[in-house]
């Protein structure tokens, strides 16, 4: 039986598998020690389960588990990498590489140490959301310390080519830092294949709790420094001071484990349910618009639906969740910057919707997505005096070719 209302935002946030909170649950009360007491059998719990968590995460990524520092999520680990390899490398250069596209964690920090003297190259990206390697190759100089793109974009599934960017930074000897929020669960990614030194994990985007990220730092050949960004106990080899959230990271590492056993028959899933969507949308309504193209995350379709208003739509689907971009700009009504980067005429950058498909969706509640929203757009449309006009204009244009 349908339940609503339907959740399908999981680019914003996902549910915890249940797997995963039955694997929290004791840390919060029998299993309660500090990672950090190691002069009882409490603490030693503690510091156990934070291993096993690490080692899990470390598997998943294809890294050790020492190159595994944990933070409180993606967006602090973006910070960690990119003003702490700043730091750290500033007497090699001041220059940084980075993309229009890119989260605002990335970005904001790159606009954060432009204050502070360095140098940024923002690169473009074409209308489906890829950037030129040639490129990125033109922007590198002598001075470049770090490029930071991200493995998959959070509004239009987006994946950039990580291995060819791995292989010219390694070429230069330059720091890559990919944000890989999205990503991690989701796609194999393996950080020695792509050459990456510095990646951004966060737990609740690959059904693990919130609150909880990892940053993964290279530890050999060739190690990455980083300056910290906060200071206090030296916990996390001094990368990052703070009592460790131990039931947040027994979560993290219980669904990196699950991520890892399920990840590939997921996936096919998610492009079965997510064509299922696409297909039955475009198959109902014209005017329709895919954002971003060639190889995406296999949950994301970020369409646009002209002759209407995003916010709109998504208020008058209220058993749907759904967003218009990003959940990460504080419910900001500005114009996604990623879809603005695309070439995107400015209506359809208001008409568009991000449908976010997860581990816990149906073909039953696929259907009856698509049946809502193609209602409800004919609706809108209807309240539309330039899809009227639009539809005046096909036809009479149809009647002088006949």
């Amino acid at each position: 039986m349908l339940k609503l209302p339907i959740y399908l935002d999981n680019h914003s946030t996902t549910p915890v598998d249940p797997r995963v909170l039955d694997a929290m649950l004791p840390y919060f009360n029998e299993k309660f020690g500090n990672a950090a007491s190691r002069n009882h059998a409490f603490g030693w719990e503690a510091e156990a389960a934070v291993d096993q968590a690490r080692a899990e995460i470390a598997r998943l990524i294809h890294a050790s588990a020492r190159e595994i520092v944990f933070t409180s999520g993606a967006t602090e680990s973006n910070n960690l990498a990119i003003k702490g390899a700043a730091e750290a490398y500033k007497d090699r250069g001041d220059h940084i590489v980075t993309c229009v596209t890119e989260h605002h964690a990335v970005l904001d920090s790159c606009k954060s140490l432009e204050r502070h003297g360095f140098k940024v190259t923002y690169l473009p990206v074409d209308r489906a959301g890829h950037l030129s390697l040639e490129r990125l190759e033109t922007a590198l100089t002598d001075k470049t310390i770090l490029i930071s793109l991200m493995a998959a974009n959070n509004e239009i599934g987006t994946l950039h080519p990580l291995k060819e960017i791995g292989r010219m930074a390694r070429k230069r000897n330059i720091v890559f830092h990919s944000d890989a929020a999205q990503a991690v669960g989701k796609i194999p990614l393996d950080v020695e294949e792509a050459g990456i030194d510095l990646l951004s994990i966060s737990a609740h985007k690959m059904y693990g709790p919130k609150g909880i990220g990892a940053l993964y730092v290279r530890s050999k050949a060739p190690k990455v420094n980083l300056k910290p960004i906060i200071d206090g106990g030296g916990h996390e080899r001094g990368l990052r001071s703070g009592t460790l959230n131990v039931p947040g990271i027994v979560g993290f590492g219980k669904a990196c484990e699950i991520a890892r056993e399920e990840m590939m028959p997921e996936a096919q899933q998610m492009i079965k349910l997510r064509e299922r969507l696409k297909d039955g949308l475009l198959g109902r309504l014209d005017e329709v618009c895919v954002n971003g193209g060639g190889e995406r995350l296999p949950g994301n379709m970020n369409l646009s639906f002209a002759y209407i208003e995003g916010e709109s739509l998504m208020m008058a689907l209220k058993d749907i969740a759904l967003s218009t971009g990003s959940a990460c700009t504080t419910a900001s009504l500005e114009p996604s910057h990623v879809l603005r980067a695309l070439g995107l005429d400015e209506n359809l950058i208001h008409a568009s919707i991000r449908f976010g498909l997860g581990r816990f969706n149906t073909e039953e509640e696929i259907d009856y997505t698509v049946g809502r929203v193609a209602e409800e757009v004919t609706r809108l449309r209807k309240l539309s005096p330039l899809y009227a006009a639009a539809q005046r204009a096909g036809r009479a244009s149809a009647e002088t070719v006949s």
